[in-house]
């Protein structure tokens, strides 16, 4: 049994993927995306199973394609990849499964983001669809803010600006929740304090262990399997909590980040993500 790790550098999660499987007695190849070269089903590398790692989502989801046309398992998959890195998809996804999300409009203009905007009420949140890291967020707070930023947007062209994700602003404590779902479990959760409204840790937001509540476990279970066909991953689930309508999930991570949760949960979330991929390289097996 061989597992492969596709990867462009080994940042501290891919080291500690490494070690995980080392420990568990398991060969490992690291496989660097920006050498990997592939006819459409042939030339897959030589493992049982690829957890696909790459910095980069498009090359990560080109990747992930590619190796299972050669009928290579990976995780996560390239359906469940997709969806999770197009914030219009994954939201598509929640809502066709019923799972509470904040307000949100996708325009395909300005003028229609504009409107959007209003409908929903300021303050609101104008996000990329594609994008991560709490990068290119904007909090509107009136009129001439909206009509400013989405002038920007549309000067500057590109993929990140031609479609307008606006999502009602929610007035959390502070704080929101990341959970971590493995296969189809909910093993562990960090709550991401800051002064600032963005909480994320890449943008200065402090860890904390929060306790994985039945409902927690059951919403992030649910959204998991809304975006993943059923299956389950390897996967982030991004919460907010509402003082009024309580949890809504606000994103779902496909290659997150986790080196500031293991000590701060107690859990042992790499050999939790190796102990996984095992499994499912045995029941492709």
């Amino acid at each position: 049994m061989r597992i492969g790790i596709l990867c462009s550098r080994v940042r501290v999660e891919e080291k500690l993927l490494f070690e995980a499987f080392a420990r568990l007695g398991v060969p490992v190849e690291q496989v660097d995306d920006r050498a990997l070269t592939m006819r459409p089903g042939e030339g897959a590398p030589p493992v049982d199973l690829m957890l696909v790692r790459s910095i980069s989502t498009v090359t990560g989801l080109a990747a992930a394609l590619l190796l299972e046309s050669a009928g290579l398992r990976v995780i996560n998959s390239y359906a469940t990849a997709s969806i999770c890195a197009d914030k219009t998809r994954t939201t598509v996804a929640l809502a066709a499964a019923g799972i509470p999300q904040p307000v949100t409009e996708i325009a395909l203009g300005p003028l229609a983001a504009l409107d959007a905007i209003e409908r929903i009420g300021y303050p609101a949140v104008l996000k990329p669809a594609l994008g991560s890291w709490g990068r290119l967020l904007a909090r509107i707070n009136d009129r001439d803010a909206a009509e400013a930023i989405l002038e920007h947007k549309e000067t500057l062209g590109g993929p990140h600006h031609q479609v307008f994700y606006v999502q009602e602003y929610i007035s959390k404590p502070g704080r929101d929740i990341r959970a971590f779902v493995v296969g189809t479990e909910t093993i562990c959760a960090i709550y991401r304090s800051a002064d600032h409204w963005i909480t994320n840790t890449a943008r200065g937001g402090r860890a904390s262990n929060c306790p994985v509540t039945p409902e927690i476990d059951a919403l992030c279970r649910q959204a998991a399997l809304a975006v993943s066909g059923g299956a389950g991953g390897v996967l982030a689930i991004d919460l907010l909590e509402d003082p009024e309508r309580g949890l809504l999930v606000c994103e779902v991570n496909h290659t997150m980040e986790f080196r500031n949760s293991i000590d701060t949960t107690g859990v042992n979330i790499p050999e939790r993500i190796a102990r996984y991929a095992l499994a499912e390289t045995s029941v492709v097996a």
